[in-house]
């Protein structure tokens, strides 16, 4: 594929040096210096073109449990029973799971959103593990069938801690059974991570066994850490916070990313940077639900690599990471210095690769996944703007990319998915939700 015309192709976000205009060629699954003869030309005069963004914190389950009465803006101690609560009317199987994940991934392409990570926390306690690890399977074949990358994050919330260690193993097993390096497949669309969510919800034992199942395949780890709530829990249940916990506990390591952050000090902020922890900002979660606001300048500062997520659709309602990645510039002066458009672009893409362990995305520099967003910045709502790069944040809220490519492969089009009908997405979480 070449595409021609570009306004501007950000080929890395984090550098504004090396943005170009004109032609992207795409061989294969990855960027080229060249295109291939016979290649399909798609002109994308008027647009700017960036790598595919990376929701690198979400909850696809929470795709079919939005809105719901008594989860809006309420402590977290409240609304974690009542989206039990929720799940349990409904029964969590794959066939909810394998609906859930396919909406969730579908609104991600709509929005430029290439690459989910999904920390699945939520499992039918009286389900075999056959059952279970059928959940998974249905997640990640939604995503295939509609072309996204998924990263599956094995969580636990409560679960025994023997219990969580086994589906683990079997996770890894039956999702990359035909190899993987680092828990990533060789095609590079799907990786396994695993994680806990929190010291909240799970003990030292949970987090010792998965990370030792971490450390037998090669995987990422990632958890939730220093919500408003997450902090009292561990006070009132440890007497310590959260961090203290997690360090103890041999989660302050390289490899492993920390989502929220919100209520951090600034010596925990360095602990973090020394331990060589990335972590995942989640604004729009954590803003609307009145659980705090990461101090993202300070991360940054420190080192720390920090993506962006928009967590699930019981706290977010949408999975637009763009729309976030606005709301993330605009509270950011809250809480330190206020991030500058193309600094949150480069946590949107570059950040949450280099979180994931993924150097191979988030760019679209030679040799990287053949993974891009066309955003159309020829209309109204971008008259006027000085920087089409920095007004693909600030203007139009809501934007959506006109197409979007993975790994070489168009799955929008003309702002429609090529992969599905969305019509009988919707239809398939209706039926199975009763909503």
């Amino acid at each position: 594929m070449l595409l021609t015309g570009a306004l501007r192709i950000v080929t890395d976000p984090s550098d504004a040096s090396l943005d170009t205009s004109g032609d992207l060629a795409v061989r294969d699954d990855t960027v080229s210096r060249h295109a291939s003869p016979g290649t399909e030309v798609l002109d994308v005069s008027g647009c700017v073109v960036t790598p595919g963004l990376i929701n690198a914190h979400h909850h696809l389950l929470q795709s079919g449990f939005r809105t719901l009465p008594g989860t809006r803006g309420v402590p977290m101690r409240e609304w974690l029973p009542a989206m039990a609560t929720a799940y349990a009317a409904v029964g969590i199987e794959a066939d909810l799971t394998g609906a859930t994940a396919a909406a969730g991934v579908a609104e991600g392409l709509l929005s430029g959103v290439t690459t989910v990570a999904d920390h699945h926390l939520n499992w039918p306690h009286d389900a075999s593990d056959a059952d279970r690890t059928a959940i998974a399977v249905a997640v990640a074949a939604a995503a295939r069938r509609l072309g996204s990358r998924l990263v599956f994050v094995r969580g636990s919330a409560r679960d025994e801690p023997e219990q969580a260690a086994r589906g683990a193993e079997d996770v890894v097993g039956a999702l990359l059974a035909a190899g993987h390096d680092g828990g990533v497949s060789r095609d590079g669309m799907l990786q396994v991570a695993v994680g806990p969510a929190g010291v909240h919800s799970d003990p030292k034992e949970t987090f010792a066994l998965l990370r030792e199942v971490a450390i037998k395949h090669g995987l990422r780890r990632r958890t939730q850490a220093n919500e408003q709530v997450d902090t009292e829990i561990a006070l009132e249940r440890y007497g310590r916070r959260p961090l203290d916990l997690l360090e103890e506990w041999g989660w302050l390591e390289p490899g492993v990313t920390i989502a929220h952050l919100c209520d951090v000090t600034d010596a925990e902020i360095e602990r973090v940077a020394r331990a060589g922890v990335s972590a995942t900002h989640a604004p729009g979660c954590d803003v609307p639900m009145g659980w705090g606001v990461a101090p993202v300048e300070k991360l940054r500062a420190a080192g720390i690599p920090v993506g962006l997520g928009t967590s699930g659709g019981g706290s977010n309602d949408a999975g637009h990471l763009l729309a976030d990645a606005r709301l993330a510039m605009q509270v950011s002066a809250l809480v330190g210095g206020p991030l500058p458009a193309r600094d949150v672009l480069a946590m949107a893409t570059v950040g949450s690769a280099d979180g994931l362990g993924r150097t191979d995305l988030g760019r679209l520099t030679e040799g990287s996944r053949a993974d891009v967003c066309i955003w159309d910045v020829s209309g109204v709502a971008d008259a006027g703007v000085a920087d089409p790069v920095d007004g693909l944040l600030w203007a139009n809220p809501g934007r959506r990319p006109r197409h979007v490519i993975v790994g070489g492969r168009v799955v929008v089009r003309d702002y429609a998915l090529v992969t599905a009908d969305e019509h009988e997405v919707v239809a398939a979480v209706r039926a199975r939700t009763g909503r």
